[in-house]
């Protein structure tokens, strides 16, 4: 399949974009290799064209269209564009596509969807990783050398004439891959539907820090076995990739959206939250969220529900074995606290308890033995510091932890429905008002018209106000519902209620989500605890020589 990248480059460099076209480039740096007497070698095979300049003088031709146009004379304006079409390595196989014929085909896409556009294209065999799949690199000026005529994908008079800049809309990208794909479907190539969202989307940043990662794993654990010593991971896995990992085994499992987040956290250390019907996971390195968007449609919320909904029409084919079953009395924590009972209730005061780091999926750490040992001290402290949590708020089973945090999550989805249930009354009011004062000031050409002689001509004359008169009488009736219309000064006090209710309830939600997020953190680290005797010996090895934990 032909895949179609978009890179917009601030560098007013041009030479640069043809130097890395035609000279060998380190794919890795991106810096070019250079021989024994520090020369630039050429690429093996490239073929190289320009459209509206010429391909070796590229670079003075657009600073000279630049300076002409008074345009890309600042630090931050876009100074050129980057297409690339990846073709399928099976096209090269299987249907002889040459480089030639690439180029040829690079050049029409070019000629055609970048019109007036000082253009360079150079086609390259080689492909990245020594795929061997060949691709087409199409470089342009991002101010317009020449008019054009108006094309269907442009927006505006502007986008055809010169002087201006190249303006890649959303529609204009769709426009584009469109073409791609017609013209691998009329040349007979391999090609998918780039228009429908990838199932497990993987983005260029994501590509190029898999690659970097992996090749910094094999240098570490090359000197691994060079001590005699067997590295523990041979494959390295983006963050990213983790969350995909941790979704499809959960998935598979969990029958409700409620499960799904328990599962994710006891398991994988991941907190999962819908937000406005987004699904989101927070990687345990992590500070920031990442969205099921970014991963793929299949790590979205139609297809995950769907994934639920028929595990739980399946019935289950075996019950739970008996080494499955998860340890729920905290007798071995008991003894690492002395405190008294307190009884739980929802006085929040937020602590400073954060998730143990895995260790065996933290890079960083098997790459440094110092940092290795940083963190393992971290997550001590954390442990002894969940320890003390449990005792010091009365929970004496993994029952009644699982419990209160079965409550506060249920509590924290109360007020998430309470919040959003008066945000939803609250951006009714405020159409109400808009509507109502949209009906205010048209009303007096309203009554001018229907005192008018000519209504006719009356009406042509003021057709903008008489509609928007009639379009907001109708929107508040419909909205009353056969009620007398509420007043502008009623709406203006229910808004005020309203709002000062609203963030009332804000605060409320917001702080027992934290307390769910707490309670989740003390779970995840309970279960670590319990499931590793070592960590319980040395937790209490702890509390013995100091009083913090006692």
């Amino acid at each position: 399949m032909a895949i179609l990248k978009h890179i917009a480059s601030k560098n007013a460099d041009y030479g640069e974009a043809e130097r890395y076209l035609i000279f060998q480039h380190d794919e890795y740096t991106q810096k070019p290799i250079l021989d024994e007497n520090g020369n630039m070698l050429l690429r093996e095979e490239y073929y190289l064209e320009g459209i509206n300049c010429d391909p070796f003088t590229f670079d003075a031709e657009c600073r000279e269209t630049n300076a002409f146009f008074h345009k890309n004379q600042s630090f931050n304006e876009i100074k050129s564009h980057h297409y690339i079409i990846s073709f399928d390595p099976k096209d090269q196989e299987e249907y002889g596509l040459t480089g030639e014929q690439a180029q040829k085909l690079g050049v029409e896409y070019a000629r055609e969807n970048f019109p007036g556009h000082q253009t360079l294209v150079c086609t390259h065999t080689d492909g990245h990783n020594g795929s061997g799949n060949i691709h087409v690199h199409i470089v342009i000026n991002s101010v317009r050398k020449y008019d054009t005529e108006p094309q269907p994908y442009m927006e505006f008079d502007r986008d055809s004439k010169a002087g201006y800049k190249h303006h890649l809309s959303d529609r204009y990208r769709i426009y584009l891959k469109q073409k791609v794909m017609d013209m691998c479907h009329s040349n007979g190539l391999y090609q998918v539907d780039l228009l429908t969202p990838a199932e497990r989307k993987i983005s260029e940043k994501e590509y190029w820090a898999k690659r970097r990662g992996q090749k910094n794993l094999d240098k570490h654990n090359a000197e691994l076995k060079k001590k005699g010593l067997t590295p523990r991971q041979t494959t390295f896995q983006t963050e990213k990739q983790y969350l995909r990992d941790a979704i499809d085994t959960v998935a598979s499992q969990a029958t409700s959206q409620e499960e799904f987040s328990r599962l994710l956290a006891e398991k994988y250390n991941i907190t999962f939250k819908v937000s406005r019907g987004r699904y989101s996971y927070l990687h345990p390195n992590r500070q920031k969220y990442i969205t099921g968007r970014n991963l793929g449609t299949l790590y979205e919320e139609n297809h995950l529900l769907q994934i639920f909904q028929e595990n739980s029409n399946r019935q289950p084919s075996e019950k739970s074995h008996p080494a499955d079953r998860t340890i729920t009395d905290f007798s071995e924590l008991s003894k690492l606290s002395i405190s008294d009972e307190t009884t739980h209730s929802f006085l929040f005061i937020k602590s400073d308890l954060r998730l143990v780091t895995d260790l065996q999926h933290c890079i960083k750490a098997q790459q440094s033995q110092a940092y290795a040992q940083k963190v393992k001290l971290s997550n001590l402290k954390m442990m002894a510091q969940t320890v003390a949590y449990v005792q010091e708020h009365g929970f004496q089973r993994k029952e009644d932890l699982d419990s209160a945090l079965s409550n506060a999550s249920a509590q924290s989805t109360d007020a998430r429905n309470t919040l959003k249930s008066t945000e939803d009354t609250l951006k009714s009011i405020n159409e109400q008002i808009h509507y109502t004062g949209q009906y205010l000031a048209n009303k007096s050409i309203y009554s001018d018209y229907r005192k008018s002689r000519n209504k006719e001509k009356f009406y042509d004359d003021h057709r903008a106000e008489l509609t928007l008169y009639e379009s907001a009488l109708r929107i508040l009736k419909e909205k009353a519902q056969g009620k007398k219309l509420p007043t502008l000064k009623m709406l203006r006090e229910e808004k005020n209620r309203l709002t000062e209710l609203q963030t009332v309830q804000r605060d409320e939600f917001n702080t027992r989500r934290e307390y769910e997020r707490e309670l989740r953190t003390v779970c995840s680290n309970v279960n670590i605890i319990l499931r590793h005797p070592h960590i319980q010996e040395t937790l209490h090895e702890i509390s013995q020589e100091h009083s913090y934990f006692r």
